[in-house]
C-alpha cells in the first residue's frame, strides 16, 4: 500500500456539507486490490485481537459487530483503514464516527475519508492506520499503545484549552461560527463586521487598562480598599531590608507574594516567623522585582467568576493534597494521585498533575516534611501553598451557597477594576453569611481567569460559564453573521461575482469579494492573484470592516479543503459544463455537478440557491436541496421557471429586452437590458445571463428594485473593473477584444456574442490548456473554427504536464475537423502573438485574444493603442497643413 496524498477538509465539502472536518487520504492499495480481507489468511482474527473495540462499529450492517462481519465476509483494505483511523482517534479521546471509502476511477486507488478532531492528529491517524493494516496483513507487530500515546499528545498540543473551548462550544450551539486565528487560543467568533474575538478568556471587550490594573496587585488593593471592599492589610517592598519593617507593621502571620505573577507562582502563605519570611521573600523575588507582604487571612480559598458584570459561578479551591497509607512516601503518593485520568499536563485536562518542583519541596520543608517522608494512615498533607488548579489543586462548586451580599460585592469588584470577565479570589470563613459576618477578604483579582474549576469541579454541579460569555458577546440572540453570497459554476463566475458585489454596495454596505484576479474590499484590491480558494474567502470573513461577503468559489479550493464558511445565505450556480475533467478524481460531468453542488447544499434552510434553469446540470442540483430556490432563464417560456413561479417561487428572466423579476404571480421589470452597459447594447447574452443570477442574489438579500436598477445601469465593464472579461479596445482601423474564455462552453458563449459584432474578418489568438483531456482540447479547436476566419495558436507558460507540440496538434486537429479552410499560424509566445496580430491587422478586422496573462497583455495592448492614437493625431495635424 502507498499513501499518495492526505488533505484535510475544513468546511462543507464534496463528501459532506455537515461533517466539515474530514481527512481525505488518497490511497493506492497496489497488490492488495486483488486481496479482500477474506482472502488474507488470519487477517480477521488478528484484527479482532489487536483492536477489539471495533466491535462497536455498526458499518452498513446497522448493528454492533457489523464491521467485523464485513471483514470476515470480505471487504477492501481502504474500508478497513477508514475504520481503524476512526477507532484510533476514539481511543485517543477524540470520539469520531463519520467515514467513507470510495474508488477514484483509477485501478486500486481509493479516497479514504474520515472525521477528525484536530488536523495534525487526523493526518497522523491516517498514517498509523495504514501502518497497522500493513502489519496485520503481514502478521507482524504494531505498537498500537505507542501510536495512541502519540495521537493523544498531538491532540492535546493542538486543541483549544478548556476555557476557550467552552466559549466556542457555547457559540456553536447558538449557530455562531468561529475561525481559529492561530494554533493557540486566539479565536474569531462570527464573521466580518459582526465578529468578536477571544484569546483564552480575554475578549474584544476586555479593557487593557483593567488588565494592567488587575496585574498590579498593590494598585488593585488600593482601588478596592478605597471603595469599601474588604482587602487584607499589606505593603509592597523592593528590598529585603524593608521586609522586617513590613512584618512589624502588619504582624504575623503574613502572605508574601510577587506583585505581578499569576497561577500562584512565588506565593507563600501563613508565614509565621522571620526566617520563613526571608525565604518567602527571596522566592517571590524570582518572579517579580516588587513583593507584597500582607496579612494572612484565615479561611477557605474561593474563586468568584463575574461575566459581563453579572455573577456567574463560584468554586471552593483546595490545594493539592495527598493522603497517607502508612507505606508510601509523599513522592509515591503524588505519583499515585497523578494516575487519575482526569489529570493532565498544564491545562490540557480537567485537573492538572502535581509537579514536584522547588515550590513543592519548599512547602513540604516548611511543614518539616520531605518528598521521602512516609505519611501515616489517614493523615493528609497539602503539597502546595497555592490552591490554583494549575498547581494540582481541586475545586468544589459552591455557586448556589454564596450569600447575596458577597455576590453583590463580586459584581462591584468587576466594575471597579473594569473587567468584562473577572476572576475574584477571596478568603472567607462562611460564604453563606452576609459579607461582614462571612469574614470575606478579596486577596486578588484576575484578568482572563481560567474556567476549568467551574466547568469540571471535582465535586458539585458543573457550570457552563461559556454560555454566559456567548450571551455577553452576542446579546439578544445575535449570531455574529454577515450575508455570504457564494458563486460557483464553469463559466461566468467572476463577472457574476463582480456584478453581485456592485449591487450589494448600492445599499451602503462595505462589500468584500474574491475573484480570479484578486481580493477586494469595496473597490480596493488588498491582494492580487487567483483568489477563489478558501484561504482568500477567509481573508474576507476575518476582515472586521466587511458587512457583506461575495465569494467566487472555484473547483480547486473546494476539492483541496472545502468551503471557508459553515453556511451561506445565497449560493449561485452559473452553469456546469465539461471542463477540468480528468483532474483530482473528477472524471465525469456528474462528478463535476457533485462538486459544484456543495455551494448550493451549504445554503442555510431559509437562504436561496440560485440556479440556471437553462442549464440541465445547474437546474438538476435542485433535487438535492433543502433551502429555497431561485431560478434564472434567458427564455421567459422556460417550463421549469413557469412551474416554479406557479408555485410561488422566485425567478429572474430576460423577456422582451428587459430584466424582469418574477415572484409567484407578480412580475416586475428591473431594467432595459440594452441600456445596461455590461450587456453591450443587449448583444452579449451570456452577460445578461450573469446579470440575472446577480439580480436574484441581491434581491433575495433585501436590495429593492430601484436600487437594483441603479446598480445595473452604473456597473461598467472595462479592463479596470472587469479585467479579462470582454475588454474592448478600439483602434483606428480595427478592434481588439480581450477575454478569459478557455474552455469549449465559454468559447461558444463568446462566439455567440462575436456573431453580433460587425467585422471584415475575425482573428482569434487562442490556446489549449494542458491539463485538460485530449477530447476537450480538440473540442475547443472545433468551437474556435466556427468563430474565426484565422487563428493564431499561442501557448501558456505553464503547459501543465503537456509538451508544446502536443497541445498545438490537438488544437489543429479540432480546427481542421470543423473548418479545413481556416488559416492557422503558430506563435508560441503570447506577447509575440499579440505583437504580430496588431502589426498585421487589416481594416475592419476584429482580433480576439483569450489570455491568462491578463495584466501584461492589456498593458502591451494599451501601449499599441497609445501609438495608434499618436499616429492618428500626427496624420490629423498633417491634414490641417
Amino acid at each position: 500500500m502507498k499513501i499518495i496524498d492526505i488533505r484535510c477538509m475544513r468546511g462543507p465539502n464534496v463528501w459532506s456539507v455537515r461533517k466539515t472536518r474530514l481527512v481525505v487520504m488518497r490511497l493506492d492499495l497496489e497488490e492488495l486490490e486483488e486481496l479482500p480481507t477474506n482472502k488474507i489468511e488470519g487477517f480477521y482474527e488478528r484484527l479482532r485481537k489487536a483492536m477489539p473495540s471495533l466491535q462497536s462499529h455498526y458499518c452498513s450492517e446497522g448493528h454492533p459487530g457489523g464491521f467485523f462481519e464485513r471483514v470476515k465476509d470480505g471487504t477492501w483494505m481502504g474500508h478497513v483503514i477508514e475504520h481503524i483511523a476512526l477507532e484510533m482517534q476514539s481511543l485517543a479521546d477524540m470520539d469520531t464516527g463519520f467515514g467513507r471509502t470510495r474508488g477514484t476511477g483509477e485501478y486500486g486507488v481509493y479516497n479514504v475519508v474520515f472525521e477528525y478532531y484536530e488536523e495534525n492528529a487526523g493526518k497522523l491517524a491516517a498514517e498509523y492506520a495504514v501502518q497497522m493494516a500493513a502489519a496485520l496483513v503481514a502478521g507482524t507487530a504494531f505498537d498500537l499503545a505507542g501510536a495512541l500515546q502519540q495521537l493523544k499528545k498531538t491532540y492535546q498540543t493542538e486543541r483549544l484549552g478548556p476555557s476557550t473551548q467552552s466559549i466556542v462550544d457555547a457559540c456553536t450551539q447558538r449557530n455562531i461560527p468561529h475561525i481559529r486565528l492561530n494554533r493557540d487560543g486566539y479565536v474569531q467568533l462570527g464573521y466580518g463586521s459582526q465578529q468578536r474575538r477571544i484569546e483564552a478568556t480575554t475578549t474584544s471587550y476586555t479593557s487593557s487598562i483593567a488588565v494592567s490594573l488587575a496585574g498590579d496587585k498593590n494598585a488593585t488593593k488600593e482601588t478596592l480598599g478605597r471603595a469599601g471592599v474588604p482587602v487584607p492589610a499589606g505593603v509592597s517592598i523592593t528590598t529585603e531590608g524593608e521586609l522586617e519593617e513590613a512584618v512589624a507593621k502588619i504582624g504575623f502571620s503574613v502572605v508574601i507574594k510577587p506583585l505581578d505573577s499569576n497561577q500562584g507562582k512565588g506565593v507563600t502563605t501563613n508565614v509565621q516567623d522571620m526566617r520563613a519570611a526571608v525565604e518567602a521573600y527571596n522566592w517571590a523575588c524570582c518572579f517579580s522585582d516588587e513583593v507584597i507582604v500582607e496579612k494572612f487571612v484565615v479561611g477557605s480559598d474561593y474563586r468568584l467568576l463575574v461575566i459581563g458584570n453579572k455573577f456567574s459561578a463560584a468554586a471552593k479551591r483546595t490545594p493539592a493534597m495527598v493522603f497517607g497509607d502508612g507505606i508510601s512516601t509523599i513522592g509515591e503518593l503524588i505519583n499515585q494521585t497523578n494516575l487519575d485520568p482526569r489529570r493532565g499536563d498544564g491545562h490540557e485536562n480537567k485537573l492538572t498533575r502535581i509537579v514536584v518542583d522547588e515550590m513543592l519541596l519548599g512547602h513540604l520543608e516548611s511543614q518539616g516534611l520531605s518528598i521521602d517522608t512516609v505519611l501515616p494512615s489517614d493523615v493528609s498533607v497539602t503539597v502546595s501553598d497555592a490552591a490554583n488548579l494549575s498547581r494540582g489543586g481541586t475545586s468544589e462548586d459552591v455557586t448556589d451557597r454564596l450569600h447575596p451580599e458577597i455576590v453583590m460585592m463580586a459584581e462591584r469588584v468587576a466594575q471597579l477594576i473594569g473587567l468584562d470577565i473577572c476572576g475574584i479570589d477571596i478568603i472567607a470563613q462562611d460564604i453563606t453569611q452576609p459579607l461582614q459576618a462571612s469574614g470575606t477578604s478579596v486577596i486578588e483579582v484576575n484578568a482572563s481567569p481560567g474556567f476549568r474549576m467551574h466547568l469540571y469541579p471535582s465535586s458539585g454541579k458543573p457550570r457552563h460559564v461559556g454560555n454566559d460569555v456567548a450571551r455577553m458577546l452576542f446579546p439578544d440572540g445575535a449570531t455574529g453573521r454577515i450575508p455570504i453570497i457564494a458563486i460557483t459554476g464553469t463559466n461566468g463566475k467572476t463577472t457574476t461575482t463582480r456584478i453581485t458585489a456592485h449591487l450589494m454596495k448600492q445599499t451602503g454596505a462595505t462589500v468584500g469579494f474574491t475573484t480570479t484576479d484578486g481580493i477586494y474590499v469595496n473597490d480596493y484590491m488588498i491582494e492580487e492573484g487567483d483568489c477563489t480558494g478558501p484561504e482568500s474567502a477567509r481573508t474576507i470573513l476575518k476582515d472586521p470592516t466587511v458587512d457583506v461577503a461575495v465569494l467566487e468559489t472555484a473547483r480547486g479550493g473546494l476539492l483541496r479543503s472545502g468551503l471557508a464558511f459553515d453556511q451561506c445565505d445565497v449560493g449561485i450556480i452559473t452553469n456546469v459544463a465539461a471542463d477540468h475533467l480528468g483532474l483530482k478524481g473528477i472524471n465525469t460531468l456528474e462528478d463535476m455537478v457533485r462538486v459544484k453542488a456543495t455551494v448550493a447544499e451549504s445554503v442555510r434552510p431559509d437562504g436561496f440557491a440560485i440556479l440556471n434553469a437553462d442549464n440541465d446540470e445547474s437546474y438538476g442540483i435542485s433535487e438535492r436541496l433543502k433551502c429555497r430556490i431561485g431560478l434564472f432563464s434567458m427564455n421567459p417560456d422556460n417550463e421549469r421557471v413557469l412551474a416554479h413561479t406557479r408555485e410561488g417561487g422566485l425567478a429572474c428572466i430576460y423577456e422582451n429586452g428587459e430584466i424582469r423579476l418574477v415572484n409567484g404571480s407578480i412580475k416586475v421589470s428591473i431594467a432595459d437590458a440594452q441600456a445596461i452597459p455590461a450587456t453591450f447594447g443587449g448583444k452579449c447574452h451570456f452577460m445578461i445571463e450573469n446579470i440575472l443570477g446577480a439580480v436574484l442574489a441581491a434581491y433575495s438579500q433585501g436590495v429593492d428594485v430601484l436600487t437594483l436598477a441603479q446598480g445595473l445601469y452604473s456597473f461598467q465593464v472595462s479592463d479596470e473593473s472587469t479585467p479579462g472579461r470582454l475588454n474592448h479596445f478600439h483602434f483606428r482601423n480595427f478592434d481588439l477584444l480581450v477575454d478569459y474564455a478557455h474552455n469549449p462552453h465559454g468559447m461558444n458563449a463568446l462566439g455567440n456574442y462575436l456573431g453580433n459584432l460587425p467585422a471584415t474578418s475575425k482573428l482569434g489568438i487562442i490556446t489549449g490548456v494542458g491539463d485538460r483531456r485530449d477530447e476537450d482540447i480538440r473540442e475547443l479547436g472545433k468551437v474556435v473554427a466556427g468563430i474565426f476566419d484565422e487563428v493564431i495558436i499561442r501557448l501558456d507558460e505553464d503547459l501543465r504536464g503537456r509538451k508544446h507540440q502536443e497541445i498545438i496538434e490537438l488544437v489543429k486537429l479540432g480546427i481542421r475537423a470543423a473548418n479545413p479552410l481556416c488559416k492557422i499560424k503558430v506563435i508560441q509566445d503570447e506577447l509575440q502573438a499579440i505583437n504580430y496580430a496588431i502589426r498585421h491587422s487589416r481594416p475592419g478586422q476584429l482580433i480576439v485574444l483569450t489570455t491568462e496573462k491578463i495584466k501584461v497583455a492589456i498593458s502591451l495592448i494599451k501601449g499599441f493603442k497609445e501609438l495608434d492614437e499618436q499616429a492618428g493625431h500626427y496624420q490629423g495635424q498633417l491634414a490641417l497643413h
